[in-house]
């Protein structure tokens, strides 16, 4: 029931109050985009949501126009695609801002197992596939312990490692997400994300205390 009724009834008011309160500051990276890198503004790219039916996940444009044709789907560390705009926009994750139109839209959750490229989700079997039974979200376990993805899968050929050694374990923590499923797991997860999104921001604006990807 908490999956099918309860998590959506909570997204539905929790988004909209949100949407109408950062208005103004979703204006305003948009501007940012716009004025230092042009258009499009979002990066609509597509992911396998509940069911594994498709959707279109929105972020706002962090690299050069086009970069899904000059490299690989997973950013690696250092990679010469990402503008600099869309550098400050990921280390402080506000790039991820829009998804709150994929929650309006019934698309994501607030919390949820990190919706994947199709290419493979595609290839789930077994547990894997208990994975697409709940709506994706925007944070879960996997996001909380890959926070900072680049460094992870370094400089080199980032598509072979995230496929190599970090897609087995995301998914491990997206399907203990899918088992620990309840308002409780959903409230720790929420809160540890801010935590780490607030650590985020003040590292930024206040440099010298420690320094985000994401696939």
């Amino acid at each position: 029931m908490y999956n099918r009724f309860g998590k959506r009834f909570i997204d539905l008011v929790l988004v909209v109050p949100m949407i109408i309160i950062l208005a103004p500051v979703l204006l305003a990276i948009a501007a940012a985009v716009f004025l230092t890198s042009g258009s499009p503004v979002l990066y609509q790219g597509e992911r396998g949501g509940l069911h594994g039916k498709p959707f279109r996940i929105l972020k706002f444009r962090t690299m050069v126009r086009n970069a899904d044709q000059v490299g690989g789907g997973t950013t690696a560390l250092g990679d010469a695609r990402i503008t600099r705009v869309g550098a400050v926009l990921r280390k402080t994750k506000l790039d991820e801002f829009p998804q709150l139109f994929n929650i309006l839209r019934g698309e994501m959750s607030f919390i949820g197992p990190r919706p994947e490229l199709l290419q493979y989700t595609s290839q789930y079997s077994g547990l894997e596939e208990y994975i697409l039974e709940v709506r994706p979200g925007i944070t879960d376990f996997s996001s909380l312990e890959f926070m900072n993805l680049a460094s992870v899968v370094g400089s080199g050929d980032a598509d072979a490692v995230y496929e190599r050694e970090v897609l087995p374990r995301k998914n491990q923590l997206r399907i203990k997400y899918v088992a620990r499923l309840s308002p409780v797991t959903d409230l720790r997860l929420f809160v540890h994300t801010v935590l780490r999104a607030v650590q985020g921001v003040m590292r930024h604006v206040f440099p010298g205390g420690g320094s985000h990807g994401d696939h």
